[in-house]
């Protein structure tokens, strides 16, 4: 995309008015959109994003700007003026570029470029003709195919100098069941750091009916009947809450500037000894997985909490200077249009040694989570508010009927010191997470865990 010498010449011009470091992140990133609404195909879009960003860090201290001009007077005019921000003399007098071969931990065995429209189209079919006659509470189905193909050139003042290609492809289902009174939704998602063959590998069918399944059981289930209570949080997009919940305020984001409520606690016991919690980008063709992160550091499997005790944070450069830390491989951002932060990969929970049906024999009364939905947290306090897509009570041990409208009211703190149950079913889930650099694919996974004490909200009576 831009040459290794003008890469030279741009980051030295950064720097010539006293600046500490200067980056390049540069991208070609083509996307497409597909979305199939009851049979008809409503949605077909592509999208070419193309541009190169500039920052330059002095201290803690940064400015940031892009350009859609790739060309050496359109990036030396960036750089006179972002230097422009600065008034010493230059420390950095020479930059010199070596370029290292990045190791590939994400396959591709079907691009995008290489799967027609009618292909993608076909994925979607697949969905809608599974649930033709499936029943007539079915009054919409929704599914969608994404793709995406970026090219990254990554060079810095420190002599970086990496290219990468990341291929992300995703498929989503959702199911409305109503009965002409109230209606319930119900949604699944494939995706992976991986080619078409991330959707090959997969039943659509099945995926299609479970979907249904969950739909029209939740239109038939008597209201959640609100308290404080036994919850047991399957796995897969359980995970969400540890996400949601403590990670974001194990990002840096948020610890570099003393607004989260595990700010220096490094090395202190902050759950209970049976958990363990782990950012891990290095899963092979994970959704969340990345060969380097968007300041061309390696990721890495980070644990960020090991038998209770806080271990890390998930730290990006320009926050490193502040708050002391090593650098995690957590420096993510949506595009060149942002600058990168601290931000999450695959985050889950570490399998435990209970059984699935133990943990539910175990549980005198309670709810049973199966399937977690949207929500709020404020990262500062970890204090959170998630629905619960499909619910079960659960009692004498035994999952029995379903509740609808259930919500999970508390603070991430206060769930990782009440977990006293952990499987070994460790499964994971796909979304995308939103914040000061954009939105990013991310993975959330953890094992069937159990929590005491848990303010369940709801309307029953």
């Amino acid at each position: 995309m831009i040459e290794k010498q003008i890469c030279e010449e741009v980051l030295k011009i950064a720097l010539k008015t006293g600046g500490d470091f200067a980056e390049i992140f540069a991208e070609s990133t083509y996307s497409n959109n597909y979305e199939m609404t009851s049979g008809k195909v409503t949605k077909v879009s592509s999208n070419h994003t193309y541009g190169a960003s500039l920052r330059i860090l002095k201290g803690y201290y940064e400015v940031n700007g892009y350009t859609n001009d790739f060309s050496r007077d359109s990036l030396l005019a960036l750089a006179n003026k972002l230097a422009g921000s600065f008034t010493e003399e230059a420390k950095v007098t020479e930059v010199i570029l070596t370029e290292t071969e990045v190791k590939n931990n994400n396959p591709v065995q079907r691009y995008p470029e290489t799967v027609s429209n009618s292909e993608k189209i076909a994925y979607m079919q697949r969905v809608d003709d599974a649930l033709k006659g499936y029943s007539s509470e079915i009054t919409q189905i929704i599914s969608g195919v994404m793709d995406e193909d970026q090219k990254v050139l990554i060079a810095n003042s420190k002599g970086r100098f990496i290219k990468d290609r990341r291929c992300h492809t995703f498929l989503r289902t959702s199911v409305v069941a109503g009965d002409g009174k109230s209606t319930q939704t119900a949604g699944r998602r494939i995706g992976g750091h991986a080619g078409y063959e991330v959707i090959d590998q997969h039943d659509l069918e099945a995926l299609a009916r479970e979907t249904a399944d969950s739909a029209i059981t939740m239109l038939h289930a008597d209201e959640m009947v609100g308290g404080k209570m036994t919850v047991v949080v399957h796995n897969g997009f359980g995970g969400v809450l540890l996400h949601e919940a403590c990670v974001h305020a194990l990002e840096a984001t948020s610890v570099a500037k003393g607004s989260s409520v595990f700010c220096n606690k490094l090395g202190e016991k902050i759950a209970t000894d049976i958990v363990t919690a782990i950012d891990d980008g290095t899963i092979t063709n994970a959704w969340g997985s990345l060969n380097v992160d968007d300041e061309g550091e390696p990721t890495k499997r980070n644990v960020l909490i090991e038998n209770g005790i806080l271990k890390s944070y998930l730290v990006d450069y320009r926050n490193s200077l502040k708050m002391n830390h090593p650098v995690t491989g957590s420096s993510r951002r949506q595009s060149y249009k942002y600058s990168p932060t601290s931000r999450m990969t695959n985050t889950f929970f570490a399998p435990g040694k209970d059984k699935f049906e133990d943990i539910i024999a175990n549980t005198k009364f309670g709810l049973f989570a199966k399937v977690m939905g949207g929500g709020s947290v404020n990262p500062s306090t970890g204090e959170f508010n998630f629905a619960v897509s499909e619910g079960y009570m659960i009692e004498d041990g035994k999952i029995t009927k379903p509740v609808r409208g259930a919500t999970l009211v508390g603070s991430g703190a206060e769930v990782l010191k009440n977990i006293d149950m952990i499987a070994d079913n460790l499964d994971f889930d796909h979304g995308f997470c939103g914040s000061a650099s954009g939105s990013i694919p991310t993975d959330v996974g953890q094992p069937t865990i159990r929590v005491q004490n848990m303010t369940v909200g709801g309307r029953g009576k």
